[in-house]
Parts: C-alpha cells; sequence; structure tokens
C-alpha cells in the first residue's frame, strides 16, 4: 500500500470541505510562490531601481512562452494521475510516472539551449526599451538555465495533485522560497549582482525544490518506482500524455504570445508604466492566490470522479466549485483594492510608479472574480479530459477581446489604461464558460447522476 496519508479521496464525502482540504496547501503554497517572486521584485525594487524593475517585469513572457507547451503536458499527466487513482489503477500510475520522467529531459534539456537564442529575438519583438535591453536580456538567459529544475518540480507536483496529494507542494515551495529568499540577499544586496543575481537565486531554488521532491515521492509513494533519471517510456502513456497536455501546451502558447503582444502594448508606454506594471502584478497575484488552488483542486476533483463513475458528484462539484473559488476571489480583491497603495509602497517609493500601479490595481482587481469563475470551470472541464471548447474560450478571450480592446484603447483613447481590457476579457471569458453547462456533455453528465440517484 502506499504509505502516505497525505491523499484526499475526492470521490465520497463532502464536496466543499475535500475540495477546501485539497486546495489549502496550494493556496498556502501559492502564497509562497507569491512571496517567490516578490522577494525578487523587492529587493530589486530596493536596491537596484525602476529599470532593473522593469527588466524582471519584461523578461518573464519570452520565458513563459517557450514553458507553457510544456508545463501544460505535465497538467497532462496530473490529469491522467488523477483518472488513474479514481479508477485505483496502480500500473497505470506507475507506467505514466516512469514516462513522464523520460519525457522531462527530453523536453527540458534543449529547451535551456534553445532558449538562449530566442530569447532575446523575442525581446526584440516585444519592443524592450534600450534603457532596459541589457538587464533584461542578462535574466533571461540565466532562468533558462533553471528549465530542467522548473519543469521537473512542475511535474512531480502535478502528479502528487493527481494522486490527491496537495500538500507536498507546500513543502517544496517552503524549501524554494527560504533558498531564494537567502541567495536573493546574498546575490543581489550583498554581491551587487543585480538582476542576474536575483535570476541566479530563482533557477538555484527550483533545482532544491525539484530535487525534494524526487526524494518525497521516491519515500512516500515506494510502489511508483520513481526515479531521478529517465529509463523507460510507454508508448501508450505517452501518447495519451501528447493527447491531453499538448492541446493544454498550445493553448498556453497562444495565449502566451498573446501576453507579448499585451506587453509590447505596455512597453510603449516606456519603463516608468512598465514598471508600475510589474509591481501591481504581484499585489494582485496576492489576492489571486485562492485562483490556481481551487482551479488545481477542480481538476483533480473531476479527474477522479469521472474515473470513479461518480457523476452525482460531477454535477454537484461542478456548480459548487466555481462559486465558491469566485467568492473568495471577490472578497480578497475588493480588500487588497481598498488598501492596495501603502502594499505598493512596499515595492517601491518612485511617485510615478505609485500612480500608475494604483490605477492599474484599481481597474483590474475588482473584476478578477469572474477570472475566478471563468478558470475554475476550465479546470474542471479539463480534469474531465475535454480540452477542446475550454482551448477555443480561451483563444477568443485573449484574440478576440482583450487585444483588440488593448489596442483600442492605446489606439484611441489613453495608452494609460491599456490594462482595462484585462477586466473586459475576464467578464467575457466568464460568460463563454457558463454556457458550457448548457451543452449536451453537461447534459450527459446530469442524466447520468439522475441514473445513479435512482438506482
Amino acid at each position: 500500500m502506499m504509505k502516505s496519508a497525505a491523499k484526499i479521496d475526492m470521490t465520497q464525502g463532502s464536496i466543499m470541505k475535500k475540495v477546501l482540504l485539497f486546495a489549502l496547501p496550494i493556496c498556502v503554497g501559492n502564497v509562497l510562490q507569491q512571496l517567490y517572486s516578490t522577494v525578487d521584485t523587492l529587493v530589486i525594487g530596493n536596491f537596484c531601481g525602476s529599470v532593473s524593475l522593469a527588466a524582471v517585469g519584461t523578461s518573464s513572457q519570452p520565458v513563459e512562452i517557450l514553458l507553457c507547451v510544456f508545463l501544460g503536458l505535465g497538467t497532462g499527466v496530473s490529469i491522467l494521475v488523477s483518472q488513474f487513482t479514481g479508477r485505483g489503477d496502480r500500473q497505470g500510475q506507475k507506467d505514466i510516472c516512469a514516462t513522464a520522467i523520460s519525457f522531462l529531459f527530453l523536453c527540458a534539456v534543449p529547451l535551456s539551449i534553445l532558449g538562449q537564442f530566442i530569447g532575446p529575438l523575442v525581446l526584440r519583438f516585444m519592443q524592450v526599451p534600450e534603457d532596459t535591453w541589457d538587464l533584461a536580456n542578462a535574466y533571461i538567459g540565466i532562468v533558462f538555465w533553471g528549465t530542467l529544475g522548473n519543469m521537473g518540480y512542475n511535474m512531480n507536483a502535478g502528479i502528487l495533485r493527481g494522486m490527491g496529494d496537495s500538500r507536498a507542494s507546500l513543502f517544496f515551495l517552503l524549501i524554494s522560497c527560504i533558498v531564494n529568499i537567502v541567495l536573493d540577499l546574498l546575490f543581489v544586496a550583498g554581491f551587487g549582482m543585480d538582476v542576474g543575481g536575483a535570476a541566479l537565486a530563482t533557477s538555484i531554488a527550483m533545482y532544491c525544490s525539484w530535487l525534494f521532491s524526487i526524494f518525497y515521492i521516491r519515500k512516500q509513494y515506494p510502489e511508483l518506482e520513481f526515479t531521478f533519471l529517465p529509463h523507460r517510456i510507454n508508448g501508450t502513456m505517452l501518447k495519451k500524455i501528447v493527447v491531453i497536455g499538448l492541446p493544454l501546451g498550445l493553448n498556453s502558447s497562444i495565449y502566451s504570445i498573446g501576453h507579448i503582444l499585451m506587453q509590447s502594448l505596455i512597453n510603449l508606454q516606456g519603463s516608468t508604466f512598465i514598471a508600475a506594471s510589474s509591481v501591481s502584478s504581484k499585489v494582485t497575484g496576492i489576492a489571486n492566490v485562492a485562483i490556481t488552488s481551487m482551479s488545481s483542486a477542480a481538476t483533480t476533483f473531476s479527474g477522479q470522479n469521472l474515473g470513479a463513475g461518480n457523476y452525482v458528484y460531477l454535477k454537484k462539484g461542478g456548480i459548487r466549485i466555481p462559486l465558491v473559488s469566485g467568492a473568495i476571489t471577490c472578497f480578497a480583491g475588493l480588500l487588497v483594492t481598498f488598501f492596495c497603495r501603502p502594499i505598493l509602497e512596499l515595492f517601491t517609493r518612485d511617485q510615478a510608479v505609485l500612480e500608475f500601479a494604483v490605477r492599474y490595481i484599481w481597474v483590474v482587481l475588482p473584476f478578477t472574480w469572474a477570472y475566478a469563475v471563468f478558470n475554475c470551470i476550465i479546470s474542471f472541464v479539463n480534469g474531465m479530459g475535454e480540452i477542446r471548447f475550454p482551448t477555443i474560450v480561451n483563444i477568443l478571450t485573449l484574440w478576440a477581446v482583450r487585444i483588440p480592446c488593448a489596442y483600442l484603447i492605446s489606439r484611441f483613447f489613453d495608452g494609460g489604461y491599456v490594462m482595462a481590457s484585462i477586466s473586459v476579457s475576464f467578464v467575457f471569458g466568464m460568460v463563454c464558460m457558463l454556457s458550457y453547462f448548457f451543452s449536451s456533455n453537461w447534459k450527459n453528465v446530469k442524466r447520468m447522476a439522475e441514473a445513479q440517484q435512482l438506482g
């Protein structure tokens, strides 16, 4: 038997109690992850200046666009693991883990090298200001060497979440967060390495987190026969990973390209506005920590219950989980919006940056509850293996709504309000995903649930 007592079986008991118990460690982990990136911003903002802040803010997009395809494949692994867990298929769990390890190395090592050449090209495409270019290029080059640690951690955390163990990733993030804080202070504040020191601290911390996750899985789940290095690939499992994960990854990639276009519009407003957007994104991230955790819980919940054939729980959870996620995010968003200025002053004392950052938060944060509902439904549907509809909605939300709105605002109104397009896209995406509950697939889930209740 598996030795871990941290697994949560979502196919029985109180739905929201199980979901919240599962989501809570991820939520705390998200706080740590926000702290993880926030420390970079705090240290750089206080020891380096607004140009360095702008460099870190603008260089995250090229990293995201290259990583997102492979992180999407990792999400596919997590969905499959949750379905195998619901069915009680131990051999399936073991085969998918072995394949995932080999697939990780096949993807991460070439990507680390490729990123050194593609990263600067993407920065040029994004029209990064000349005063920010050298620092952004230095940051992105170092971060790409941490690709194996980044992807490895996310893959292993996804496997554990699929099995119902959400506590483990909290411990991994705690380790990486402590390492990151110590090294940030050492490299940036102590050695004066500027953004390069922050990037090096982040990469080392991710490798520590990845290695610790391997030790954890080997100790707590010996039946998975988890290894440090690749040793075999199951062709059937690889095909399943690609069928589910590749559309998710491509969706994320298309979304990231759109983010780059959005960042380009932001970059046109100058380094002060870039720095303001970077700082305000950290504060909005603090308010939105529940979104990712509830969405992860929704994916595992739907995957486990689909695997177990528990349609009664599927029907109930599909409505309740997004509503609770939206309510939590609405409360946190409004609270942070009203107290945003003293929070922002922790990052920078530059008054011009502060004015733009406050405006950004007041325009975006009160509407993120809509994104919480939107993203939670997408995650729930993805966990059932239905990838097409969420992918279409995601693409439309970005390419048909957010980017055109951003362009129109910057072209005909005021580029300082370009972030309003984000709020518009949140509402649009939520309305589209709510329409899923009128689809034939959901009606079939309801029919199966009614049959189970009668039978």
